[in-house]
């Protein structure tokens, strides 16, 4: 795959000077980029490297002064990095949808419904009544139940498994081990301490350009009917738990390590870092931003910034935080005053 520099220049809308018909077939950091390679500079305490790179092409912005002479060919634009992001987004689109055709041994079903250019591969399961859109990629050991619907254009990789009746948009991405639609954590106690499991007979729709990570588990909805819901644009990193019947709006990100109890509804443009647990049947506003490890038990406000558990305003944590780890010294400054003054003398009147 080569791309001239003038190819480029055109798809990010940027300037060209130097050399346009240099051929490009690989992406690279500035600092270690070969002939036949473009890279990009945005943060200015790399500059130095754009006089010594061996970068066919290097994406700058469109204010850059070379301060010597370059051997490079500069393409210059409004935001170097956003750039360079359109760059490889495009590229990983180009290499993941090459693949197409039927790899053997493979299964489909009965009444499925199939796009074109669509990849199947080996050893890849898909059940009956089944609709893939154009251009979707099914990697080997992927599971498909029956009537699931997928859109244009979505990836599933290697051992993706897909439960029956589960909805998937467009553009999606999913890493290898992701389960969708598995039985929720349903179960009643017993009078005698055992456990009577509660079957699951909703499942989950999930909107366009969503990607989720490797291993990451979504639960289906428990009612028939119902659905666990994730919105559109939402990223969901490695090793992430969500539980039945939870909704998740459009754009909101979560890292990995991170559960999500049943019947919780999160906002849009929600920011969940890792390690962080959600507790059932609450509401977490739009816009909300929780840290690492934090444990979250109650709903929360539009915008508010949470660290901590149980989670509280990130501005009380930090200061609860300094309290805390001089509670040592203070424990220890507080037993030298009580035994100064169990020391103070007995004064009497005369």
């Amino acid at each position: 795959m080569e791309f001239t520099v003038s190819q480029i220049a055109l798809l990010l809308g940027g300037e060209i000077q130097g050399d346009g018909e240099k051929k490009i077939s690989m992406l690279a950091k500035i600092q270690e980029a070969k002939n036949g390679e473009i890279s990009f500079l945005s943060n200015p305490k790399y500059e130095p490297f754009i006089y010594e790179t061996d970068a066919s092409a290097v994406i700058v912005n469109k204010d850059f002064k070379s301060k010597k002479d370059l051997k490079t060919t500069l393409i210059k634009v409004d935001d170097p990095y956003s750039s360079f992001t359109i760059l490889l987004e495009e590229y990983h689109k180009f290499i993941s949808y090459q693949k197409t055709g039927i790899e053997e041994p493979s299964f489909i079903g009965n009444d499925c419904t199939v796009g074109e250019s669509v990849y199947r591969g080996a050893f890849s399961y898909i059940g009956h009544n089944v609709k893939i859109g154009t251009n979707v990629k099914i990697y080997p050991h992927t599971y498909i139940g029956d009537n699931v619907e997928i859109g244009d254009n979505t990836i599933l990789n290697a051992n993706v498994k897909l439960y029956p009746h589960t909805k998937i948009g467009a553009n999606c991405v999913f890493h290898s081990g992701v389960v969708i639609g598995s039985d929720g954590f349903g179960f009643a106690p017993q009078s005698d301490g055992t456990y009577k499991t509660i079957p699951q007979m909703g499942n989950v729709v999930i909107g366009n350009n969503v990607d989720i990570g490797a291993n990451t588990v979504i639960d289906c909805a428990t009612f028939h009917g119902d659905s666990t819901r994730v919105g559109d644009g939402v990223k969901l990193d490695n090793l992430v738990q969500i539980g039945h019947n939870v909704k998740i709006g459009k754009d909101t990100v979560i890292a990995a390590q991170t559960g999500v109890s049943g019947s919780t509804e999160i906002g849009t443009n929600c920011i969940i870092g890792g390690q962080v647990g959600v507790g059932g049947h609450i509401k977490i506003a739009d816009n909300t931003g929780v840290g690492a490890q934090s444990g979250v038990s109650k709903s929360t406000k539009s915008g508010m910034k949470l660290w901590g558990t149980p989670a509280m305003d990130v501005i009380k944590y930090q200061r609860s935080y300094a309290l805390f780890k001089n509670l040592p010294d203070l424990n220890f400054r507080l037993k030298q005053l009580e035994e100064k003054m169990l020391n103070l003398p007995t004064f009497r009147e005369s």
